[in-house]
């Protein structure tokens, strides 16, 4: 089910409104670390290997997702990912180059799909020594779900450009694979082409479960979970941001391989009045569904 080309999920960036309220946020309630930072970013990371997995920028008053970033299998991968791009329609914002001004470094490139949604593709970044994780703590990303108009022309896109396969579809998202996790990123099928979620991989059930009380204590109430999602089989609580970005904290993603057999809509139906596997959560309300539909990619990264 991999993708020729990209090897994983690195990292997402926003830009937000208030840097010092999101470091207290994303630091004493959240549980990241500050990986580094500049007058106008703050790089967060997890007990992973990744330098960092959040890039929060200063941004003006409505909050904005500025980048996806993924990792290239190869220097090579680069080159034929920038030549897919054009060719699947996508818009090349710069060639591969040395990152500079990214705290991990490596070499990277940036284009947009035809929609509009920005994706930074790197290789050779700078990683942490792997170590155990740590309970109630991030440990990396381990996907993010992106709204789309159109969402078969966005799949695909990720097709197309950049490997992906689709490893489920339901009647409200289309799960595209690039590694052993079920899903690295995922299409909701919508009005708008917003960010959904950002769903951050949490060590064990007890931490997902601990990691809901502790935003719960901190005035960030869950807003969807606790539950056991369909495709993936993973766990989840969801949650708002100070910024009113949907988060998610998540256990036990299922690991696939070729012999995983994609299932459509009709597979993926559970009885009336459950939304999950185990029926126990009231299904997402209001709130939370205008919240995945409200930030979007900013015009000018």
């Amino acid at each position: 089910m991999s993708s020729p080309w990209i090897e994983s999920l690195r990292s997402v960036a926003l830009l937000v409104p208030d840097l010092a309220k999101a470091e207290d946020f994303y630091t004493r309630t959240w549980n990241l670390e500050v990986a580094h930072r500049t007058d106008d970013a703050l790089y967060l990371r997890g007990t992973g290997s990744n330098t960092y997995l959040l890039a929060l920028h200063r941004g003006g008053e409505v909050p904005q997702l500025r980048q996806v970033t993924l990792r290239a299998r190869s220097r090579a991968a680069l080159d034929a990912i920038q030549a897919q791009v054009i060719a699947a329609g996508g818009t090349l914002l710069a060639a591969p180059h040395e990152l500079t001004r990214d705290p991990a470094g490596g070499i990277g490139l940036k284009f947009k799909d035809p929609h509009g949604r920005v994706f930074q593709v790197v290789h050779g970044d700078a990683r942490r020594p792997e170590t155990a994780a740590v309970a109630d703590r991030p440990i990396r990303l381990t996907h993010v779900v992106l709204n789309s108009h159109a969402v078969d022309e966005t799949q695909a896109f990720l097709q197309q450009a950049l490997g992906f396969r689709l490893a489920d579809r339901t009647g409200i998202m289309a799960f595209m694979n690039c590694d052993s996790d079920h899903h690295t990123i995922a299409i909701g099928i919508s009005d708008n082409d917003a960010l959904n979620h950002i769903a951050f991989l949490m060590p064990d059930f007890e931490s997902v479960m601990r990691g809901g009380g502790r935003m719960k204590d901190a005035g960030f109430p869950i807003q969807w979970g606790p539950g056991r999602h369909g495709p993936g089989n993973n766990l989840f609580n969801y949650f708002l941001d100070p910024f009113g970005v949907v988060i998610e904290y998540t256990a036990e993603v299922e690991q696939i391989d070729d012999s995983y057999a994609s299932h459509g809509p009709e597979h993926w139906k559970w009885p009336p009045g459950r939304v999950d596997q185990w029926g126990i959560s009231p299904p997402p309300g209001a709130t939370l569904k205008e919240a995945q539909k409200r930030i979007f990619f900013a015009p000018n990264p």
